[in-house]
């Protein structure tokens, strides 16, 4: 693997991330990525840049600085895959409820799936990358293929994946999804479990038996209280525990031998996936009837739960960011109150498995605007400045991070 201009490189087009965006948007990646993949990688090639696919499909390349050892390795990330069902490309002005953060100048959209989530922080990626020439340490550029359902990619590039060896061991991680052009330090984590019940069956005529239906709810009770006493964090605030499916019982004549209670988990640092059951275990066990056993169990997963991060918000890699979106929200012509903001982001993403690095979350678009929801969403879009703008915001943070000092 190696980058920087190659041959032929200087005949190359100069890249264009709002149309490497339009022709991406019409690729379909929701169920099979190796279309997006090779378009890719065709892209790096015709720009002089080497690939290798690696770690369960990955793409990443690489451009190493006349002085690695001098600088941070940054690494920049993204995926390539998009949520189901595919919804067709389109590109014209904003209508209404796309329209809000374009100062007096009319927004130009892009629609589609993907268009935000995240091919649009992928072009932004892909052109801070190019762009770049670092005068010390070392840019990768990471590309992960499954991030919207099981994230075995990433978790084989940073080696977390059970008998994986990791392929990505950086400094700095700059992600892309869509945050409105702010710089995005912390997000929550995202678990599964359940909680299984279970008692003895007997006629529901007679007081025998033990009930695994009714110890449901002091299990119930147990869940809703678990937080409690929970210290909320600095960035992320409290913590969330939802109970989403339950299920119990076979007959409506006999008392139930079996309840399962499916629960969600919205964690904070430094809760570990492990240290929430074993702490979820504790409390049903207590708020339960002796003769009632529990068990409490993560949801079976090859690749590990995305755990809750956080950055320092004063970190140069957040000032370089947050000051770059800044400069580039003003030359693009936003509104002053789109983009450069340090906040948390609403979504767990793959940042997760970078952590306990330094780690950014960055793109533009929307998870959701005033109207409902965009990523994930029949109505997707971005807006084409915020590309822009985003681009020149990876250019810009790459050469504060990596430039001469």
């Amino acid at each position: 693997m190696s980058g920087g201009p190659g041959p032929g490189s200087a005949d190359a087009d100069p890249f264009d991330p709002v149309a490497f965006l339009e022709e991406a948007v019409q690729i379909p990646s929701h169920e099979s990525v190796d279309s997006m993949r090779s378009f890719v990688v065709e892209t790096l090639d015709s720009h002089g840049v080497d690939t290798a696919v690696v770690a369960d499909g990955c793409v990443v390349a690489e451009k190493a600085s006349p002085a690695p050892a001098r600088g941070p390795h940054l690494a920049l990330n993204t995926h390539l895959d998009t949520v189901t069902p595919h919804v067709p490309f389109d590109r014209g002005p904003a209508v209404e409820g796309e329209r809000g953060h374009g100062g007096e100048r009319p927004d130009e959209v892009i629609r589609g799936r993907g268009s935000c989530d995240a091919k649009g922080p992928l072009a932004a990626l892909l052109a801070g990358f190019l762009a770049a020439e670092p005068a010390r340490g070392r840019l990768t550029l990471a590309l992960t293929p499954d991030e919207e359902s099981l994230s075995l990619g990433a978790a084989a590039l940073t080696g977390t994946l059970p008998g994986s060896d990791p392929h990505l061991d950086a400094d700095l991680y700059l992600v892309g999804e869509p945050t409105g052009l702010d710089a995005c330090t912390a997000a929550k984590g995202r678990f599964q479990g359940t909680v299984e019940l279970s008692g003895v069956a007997a006629h529901a005529a007679e007081f025998a038996g033990a009930n695994a239906v009714a110890a449901a709810e002091g299990a119930l009770a147990a869940i809703r209280t678990f937080d409690d006493d929970a210290t909320d964090h600095p960035q992320l605030g409290a913590p969330k525990l939802t109970p989403t499916v339950i299920a119990g019982g076979d007959a409506t004549n006999q008392v139930p031998a079996d309840c399962s209670i499916t629960v969600d988990r919205r964690s904070v640092p430094p809760e570990t996936a492990e240290g929430f059951r074993s702490s979820l275990a504790a409390a049903v066990r207590a708020a339960v009837p002796d003769d009632v056993g529990v068990d409490v169990a993560l949801t079976d997963r090859e690749s590990p739960f995305f755990e809750a991060f956080s950055t320092d918000t004063e970190h140069e890699l957040v000032d370089a960011v947050a000051g770059a979106a800044r400069a580039a929200g003003d030359d693009a012509g936003l509104s002053p109150d789109r983009g450069g903001a340090v906040r948390p982001f609403g979504a767990a993403t793959e940042a997760s498995y970078f952590a306990p690095a330094p780690t950014v979350v960055f793109g533009p678009g929307d998870l959701a605007d005033e109207t409902g929801a965009v990523a994930h969403a029949e109505r997707e879009y971005v807006r084409v400045r915020e590309v822009e703008a985003a681009a020149e915001s990876v250019e810009r943070s790459v050469a504060a991070l990596l430039g001469s000092r």
